[in-house]
């Protein structure tokens, strides 16, 4: 029976505990989770799974097959001295620590560490997440056919090389947050113009899950199916036009230019710290 532990009980660990659950590949007393004593309510939200918490690292380490890493990058220090001594290869250990590389946390824990790198997002929590994810050379193909097996039961998942890891963290770890300020801004377009609040959001989030299904079944360009909605001279064409002379291609582009600077700035910085080996 797969257990899994959580190193850390955020927002983002929350969520792929209550993917987990719903989706059946897992059951509560297969997980657990550590946090600071402080931390009461990333505590509460694991017990209302019926999940075990604990403040001790190491209880998580001794109690879990996968080890999930769910901390801010500059904890990651601190925790994995606290379990130094009592991780082995018996446990794989999935770090989701924005811009910590594979050779830093390799030089933090034992040589004989199994380490992948993850970038989930937020949607693994409704099984509509995206996961990618990359190995360290001690990973197996029965590890990486397990994790494949894990997120999957979440949503969807990749293997990609590491350089691309900030690219993605800026683009689909961190890319809900920006649908959402899309999705408010229609909204209050809507409201501005006579719509119930409720309605507008309503409309907008169907409208949203509607396009990206039909993007992810036809494969078809964007910009193919952007010309499929819009008529000559109307409303569409105006509204189209109004977002290219405010800038929003621009906008988004910067977007993910500097969300991604932010990944490597944090990833230089960890490796600085780090750069001495054991």
């Amino acid at each position: 029976m797969l257990r899994v532990g959580f190193l850390g009980a955020g927002k983002m660990a929350q969520a792929l505990a209550q993917g987990f659950l719903k989706s059946g590949f897992l059951k509560s007393d297969q997980l657990i989770a550590s946090c600071a004593p402080f931390d009461k309510s990333s505590a509460e939200a694991f017990k209302a799974l019926d999940c075990k918490v604990t403040s001790i690292n190491a209880e998580v380490i001794y109690n879990s097959d996968v080890v999930i890493l769910a901390v801010k990058p500059d904890v990651v220090p601190t925790v994995l001295t606290d379990i130094n001594q009592c991780i082995t290869d018996k446990n794989l250990l999935l770090s989701i620590a924005m811009g910590v590389t594979i050779q830093a946390l390799e030089n933090m824990l034992p040589k004989n560490t199994k380490i992948i790198r993850l970038m989930p997002n937020i949607p693994v929590s409704v099984q509509r997440g995206v996961s990618v994810f990359v190995p360290n050379k001690l990973v197996t193909g029965q590890d990486i056919d397990l994790i494949n097996k894990l997120l999957r039961s979440v949503g969807t998942c990749d293997l990609v090389s590491e350089y691309l890891l900030d690219v993605v963290t800026a683009l689909s770890g961190s890319g809900p947050a920006y649908i959402y300020v899309i999705m408010e801004a229609m909204a209050d377009g809507a409201v501005r113009m006579g719509m119930p609040r409720d309605l507008a959001y309503k409309l907008v989030s169907q409208t949203i899950l509607g396009a990206a299904e039909i993007l992810l079944k036809t494969k078809e360009h964007p910009g193919k199916l952007k010309d499929d909605v819009t008529s000559p001279a109307g409303s569409t064409a105006e509204g189209l036009y109004t977002m290219e002379v405010s800038g929003i291609r621009a906008a988004m582009i910067k977007t993910l230019e500097m969300a991604t600077k932010k990944c490597r700035e944090t990833s230089n910085l960890i490796n600085k710290e780090t750069s001495i080996k054991k």
